[in-house]
């Protein structure tokens, strides 16, 4: 492949809106056309870009429902009619899956200039939910072809099973996951807080320095961990400091293009930042109570390793991460995967992450692809990775970047999947378990006062002395029993698991 198929992302732009009246806040369509006007700029070509605009995609935002959003935006920006113009389906990965897919279609010659946003205006929303307020925001678009979306998930987030158990949120499910690697990694629950402070403590910095962070403060490790009336427990082992933070209003956008089209287009060079390689992978066992083991996840490494041998370096040559942080184990999820130590010098974020800097919904990969973008620009000699992470560890993407150009071509290494030595198949689950088991992750929810409401087990039935079915259940709701759950380790904890007749739901009871 010529080097004038190279993809380069040339310009990207961030947006942070504040305004306490929601009457004020921009509407999706003049946030959205705003971001991507300044990425526009941002490549030094300004408005005249859109008319070489072959590709538009943008992420949908919660609490806005137009017949085709991405079209009003596309018309909005006065980018051709001819152009392919795309929703997108959702999740976390999405930013990073759509960066991928358009440098692939950029190295075949199907596109040469893609403009790409996503953003939030959840904030606002709230905010006039909570006034009584209507806000006027563009409803139209041409519906004939708004339902073709890119990378739109196949399946729900969560399945009946764990909708009966009521384990319908990230903040309940992502904890489950936590609490069994920590076990896995052989820390104690002390250890353990500690550890998560200290590296989130990290992220915390990131944040303090970067003008688009929701939370732009510096917090110790101790004040990340500790639980206070101000940070009170959610779904332990996660304060309310290590949970992402969804109430926000926030944008980005990128221009991708040919180096070709940006030497036509006079983009200056030194705007320049090469795709070097992506890749992205999706978890066999899908919902969350049937993965074979709650402390690996095989298509994050997939993911992140793929992208890596598309680029031709490995993670030692990375100097700048950033990994999709809606929660710690996202992250610490990710150094296990790639054989990272959780606490390696090298920051894992450039903007701040989730918890920070922001996570405007599906469409956090927006900020951290345009905070690369910029820190590359700045470095020119280093490789950058950033991922992104869909629904409950479930889809993944990555990309490689760097503001110099990639040698040799982008042929992927033959060989055998990252994942080969995992156990990735679906486990099954007995739904209407009876009989002592043992407990391989769990989880207990506080209330809005910090108090333990519920907990969450996913365990294994004991049948005669060997492991047996896996079963997902609820604990009684019993605050000494739940503030017994939280005073040690309890993975590997055996019990007595039933079903309630009346719920439908398993009900497991330490013993």
């Amino acid at each position: 492949m010529s080097n004038d198929r190279a993809p380069v992302l040339v310009g990207v732009a961030q947006y942070l809106g504040r305004e306490t009246d929601p009457t004020v806040a921009p509407d999706p369509v003049t946030m959205l056309a705003d971001v991507a006007t300044r990425a526009a700029y941002d490549a030094g070509v300004g408005q005249s870009l859109f008319a070489h605009v072959d590709a538009y995609f943008q992420i949908p935002l919660a609490h806005w429902n137009p017949a085709n959003g991405a079209l009003l935006t596309a018309e909005r920006l006065g980018i051709d009619r001819r152009a392919q113009v795309r929703n997108t389906g959702g999740g976390g990965e999405i930013g990073v899956r759509v960066a991928n897919h358009l440098a692939t279609e950029i190295m075949a010659g199907r596109i040469e200039a893609a403009v790409m946003t996503g953003g939030n205006v959840w904030r606002t929303a709230e905010r006039a939910k909570a006034a009584g307020v209507e806000l006027n925001w563009p409803t139209g678009g041409d519906p004939d072809g708004a339902d073709d979306r890119f990378g739109q998930p196949t399946h729900p987030m969560m399945s009946d099973v764990e909708e009966r158990h009521r384990l319908t949120r990230p903040i309940e499910a992502y904890p489950l996951f936590e609490n069994a690697l920590r076990a896995a990694q052989g820390m104690t629950v002390a250890e353990h807080a500690q550890r998560l402070g200290d590296m989130m403590s990290e992220f915390t910095a990131v944040a303090a320095a970067n003008p688009y962070a929701w939370f732009p403060t510096f917090r110790t490790p101790e004040e990340l961990f500790t639980p206070t009336a101000e940070n009170r427990m959610i779904g332990f082992p996660y304060t309310k400091y290590l949970n992402s933070v969804i109430n926000t209003d926030q944008a980005g956008a990128y221009v991708m293009t040919s180096v070709q089209k940006a030497r036509e287009l006079g983009v200056p060079e030194d705007r320049w930042v090469y795709w070097w390689g992506g890749h992205q992978a999706a978890e066999e066992a899908w919902h969350v109570s049937t993965r074979p083991n709650f402390a690996e996840c095989p298509s994050m490494k997939d993911s992140s390793v793929g992208a890596l041998d598309q680029a031709g370096v490995g993670i030692d040559d990375i100097a700048l991460f950033d990994f999709y942080s809606c929660f710690p184990i996202a992250v610490r999820m990710a150094c296990a995967m790639l054989g990272l130590d959780e606490l390696d010098p090298r920051p894992f974020t450039v903007t701040g992450g989730l918890p920070y800097g922001g996570g405007p919904g599906s469409a956090y990969n927006m900020n951290s692809i345009a905070s690369m973008v910029e820190r590359l620009r700045e470095d020119d000699r280093s490789i950058g990775l950033v991922t992104g992470n869909g629904f409950i560890l479930t889809k993944h993407a990555a990309a490689v970047l760097s503001a110099r150009p990639k040698q040799g071509g982008w042929n992927r290494p033959v060989g055998p999947p990252p994942s080969a030595a995992m156990e990735t198949a679906p486990v099954a689950l007995d739904q209407s378990a009876n009989g002592q088991g043992r407990i391989e992750a769990y989880t207990v929810m506080h209330d809005r006062d910090g108090q333990p409401s519920m907990g969450y087990i996913c365990g294994r039935l004991d049948d005669n002395g060997t492991e047996g079915q896996r079963f997902l259940a609820n604990t009684p709701e019993d605050p000494d029993l739940l503030h017994d759950l939280l005073a040690s380790e309890t993975i590997g904890r055996t019990g007595q698991v039933h079903i309630d007749d009346t719920t439908g739901r398993c009900i497991f009871t330490p013993v």
